[in-house]
């Protein structure tokens, strides 16, 4: 098959290769990949940086593949045989005290697609039949769009309890998480305004303040009244202090940001005074991928998109200018399906 395989810790050396197909083990599926998309983590893994520093090459790269499942492990149930799904990217041990209590997205032992294992950015790809979800009507290049990334800010959201009647502050809301953030806002039923250094497109129901320094968005803050919640998307630290000190007695903030600065500076004794409080999140946990997905379903949540690029242009994805907000698909177009979706072996 062909997949997208790094040898090195270069883009140069990210290249569409003919690679076996692989065989699922008990407990997994195989998945025929229509789309994947182009994520910060797959950046990290080219520069062997953060969490990227992790992949040992040469690796496959992709977290969020959507397709369909066209083979099951030896010994596994075939009802799920023809099933469109979307991969969640974080694969939970399902043993520590957070999997046990339905928490997998605190996982501390959790691995990731296109980083521990083989991702896919490839025609094929082996996972966990728990993290292929189904996706139901959602078109693939939605799902691909959706599941890595709405989950996260529903995460958010739901770790300070933002809903209805709540004045909410998205910060960073310029990029492709922020506006996310700032649908699921309107849709929770918020007074949801955004905050962004560059223009940022506002949907119905939330407006968004342009500040081009974290000065000048303290001053356009204090001008309106304060924020029960801020859920902080783009981890730009004094953007994401000037969010907080705009909060109202006993507000919540939240961050979900993955590039972040490494200082936060803070007004400790607000904490105490105004009875704040801080959270920081990350993935999501399976019930919250669900959710989320019956969000994007109903209409209610639409993750843009920005560009598609087939597989074997894979590296130009990487180097195309963030232009607009939105997902970069890359666009997988499967081969027949292989020998071990007809009972045959696979290449070893």
């Amino acid at each position: 098959m062909r997949a997208a395989l790094l040898t090195d810790h270069t883009l140069e050396a990210l290249a569409v290769a003919e690679v076996p197909v692989p065989a699922p083990g008990a407990g997994e599926v195989l998945v025929r990949v229509e789309t994947v998309g182009v994520n910060q983590l797959d950046r990290n893994v080219i520069a062997g940086i953060g969490p990227g520093a992790a992949a040992k090459l040469p690796r496959v790269l992709g977290i969020d593949p959507a397709g369909t499942i066209v083979a099951v492990g030896p010994g596994m149930s075939e009802a799920r045989l023809g099933r469109p799904v979307v991969v969640k990217p974080n694969i939970p041990c399902g043993e520590c005290r957070s999997c046990a209590a339905g928490r997998e997205a605190d996982c501390p032992a959790q691995t990731v697609l296109g980083v521990h294992r083989n991702g896919g950015a490839a025609e094929f790809v082996t996972v966990p039949e728990r993290n292929a979800i189904d996706r139901g009507e959602i078109p693939a290049a939605l799902a691909t769009a959706a599941v890595h990334t709405v989950p996260i800010v529903l995460n958010a959201f739901e770790a300070i309890g933002v809903g209805e009647g709540d004045r909410l502050l998205v910060t960073g809301a310029g990029g492709m998480l922020g506006q996310i953030a700032l649908q699921l806002g309107v849709a929770s039923g918020a007074e949801t305004v955004g905050a962004s250094r560059s223009a940022a497109l506002a949907p119905d129901g939330a407006r968004v303040l342009r500040a081009g320094s974290p000065a000048e968005l303290h001053e356009r803050l204090a001008a309106e009244a304060p924020f029960d919640a801020v859920v902080d998307v783009g981890g730009h630290g004094p953007t994401f202090a000037a969010g907080i000190a705009a909060l109202a007695w006993g507000g919540r903030a939240v961050t979900c940001a993955a590039s972040v600065d490494p200082v936060l500076e803070l007004d400790q004794r607000s904490f105490y005074l105004r009875r704040l409080r801080l959270v920081g999140v990350a993935s999501a946990d399976f019930a919250q991928v669900r959710r989320a997905l019956k969000l994007v379903a109903e209409g209610r949540v639409v993750p843009p998109v920005a560009a598609r690029f087939p597989l074997e242009r894979i590296a130009d994805a990487y180097r195309a200018p963030r232009t607009a907000p939105g997902k970069v698909i890359v666009e997988v177009t499967a081969s027949p399906v292989p020998r071990a979706a007809r009972g045959e072996d696979l290449p070893a």
